[in-house]
């Protein structure tokens, strides 16, 4: 991925939609970095901080983000966006309270394009994160991933797992990239450098994403809506669990206001478990789709098995996924279809039934 250079924007009014309601008290107001803030996770952290009355700066190369993942509050003048890559040097000028790290292309095809990148991404890049979070005494959550646990022997996932990665594969510059950051990160953890915490993300999905960026829910969404064959990789009978995006960030949030800080990896993810021929079928149903099936051979080190054990996070955080499958994948096949109004529902509040919201309470503060 070539560097994209920087380039700041800075707005002027206040984010769209939502009721107004309590936020929190100025004094509880913080300066938000969130890198990666353009892409699919990132875009959904930010609105929801910005929603809370928050400052949010938003660092993103548009490798895999986009701007149109913005356009929802990129009006607001508490929202600042910084094209830049996290490789690079950021402005100095920079002072902010917490740090989300989300920087880094996650879907296979889009990591493996560039895997020297990827691995400096989450090397280069996340130390100088953590040097900004040094430098401002930053609380700061670092965005790691299940893929640390490679193809487990181990099922469902626990944190204290450590994982069975091929070091040397195709997947190895994002496997093994985030085993490493997550090394750092701890390292300064323990140097008491910084207050870092740091979460595993298991497969997500919900509006935003990309449709050509390889994961399996928009390959199925996007290959049944135009009526094409959905590709099953091996047989199918290969398992993943889905977290609807508003589940993960209230958990990667909840995960930065915990105290003590659990100094461990946390498991963010659905524990529900689907064969991927079960979530092609939920699929078919769902859009009225008469798409066959067609089987492709399993990419290389491609895990048969994916569950994570949140028993940590309900613990710690008191958090658990609320979204299930059915109610999240119906926002998300709308939002494909170009059904963007039920986005705006579904975030302004105004479907007030449906569980796939946030139920933060929302803020315009100036």
């Amino acid at each position: 991925m070539d560097s994209t250079g920087s380039q700041a924007r800075q707005a002027e009014s206040e984010p769209r939609g939502g009721e107004q309601s309590p936020g929190l008290p100025r004094s509880d107001l913080k300066r938000v970095l969130v890198t990666g803030g353009a892409g699919f996770l990132g875009s959904h952290l930010c609105e929801l901080l910005l929603r809370r009355g928050h400052r949010v700066t938003c660092v993103d190369n548009l490798q895999t983000g986009s701007t149109a993942n913005l356009s929802r509050f990129g009006a607001s003048n508490r929202f600042t966006f910084i094209e830049r890559d996290i490789c690079e040097t950021l402005p100095a000028s920079l002072e902010v309270d917490e740090i989300y790290n989300l920087a880094c292309a996650a879907s296979p095809p889009r990591y493996q394009a560039d895997p020297v990148h990827t691995m400096m991404t989450c090397v280069v890049g996340t130390n100088n994160i953590l040097e900004i979070a040094e430098r401002c005494g930053a609380r700061l959550v670092h965005a790691s991933t299940s893929e640390v646990y490679g193809d487990p022997l181990q099922h469902p996932q626990t944190e204290t797992y450590w994982g069975n990665v091929n070091p040397t594969g195709p997947r190895a510059c994002y496997d093994e990239g985030k085993r490493a950051a997550e090394t750092l990160t701890f390292d300064y953890l323990r140097a008491g450098r910084v207050d870092a915490r740091v979460v595993r993300i298991f497969n997500t999905y919900g509006p935003r994403m990309q449709p050509d960026d390889g994961r399996i829910v928009s390959n199925l969404i996007c290959q049944a809506l135009a009526g094409d064959a959905m590709t099953l990789y091996g047989t199918g009978e290969q398992t993943r669990s889905f977290c609807y995006v508003t589940d993960l960030i209230a958990g990667i949030v909840a995960l930065m206001e915990v105290e003590p800080n659990p100094e461990q990896p946390v498991n963010l993810g659905n524990p529900g478990e689907f064969t991927i021929r079960e979530l092609a079928e939920v699929v078919v149903r769902l859009t009225g789709s008469r798409s066959p099936i067609a089987h492709l051979p399993l990419p290389q080190d491609d895990p048969q098995r994916r569950r994570p054990d949140i028993t940590l996070a309900r613990s710690l955080l008191g958090w658990e996924p609320k979204v299930t499958l059915v109610e999240g994948l119906e926002p998300t096949i709308a939002w494909f279809s170009g059904a963007q109004s039920d986005e705006n529902r579904e975030w302004s509040g105004t479907r007030a039934s449906s569980k796939a919201a946030y139920s933060f309470a929302e803020t315009n503060l100036t």
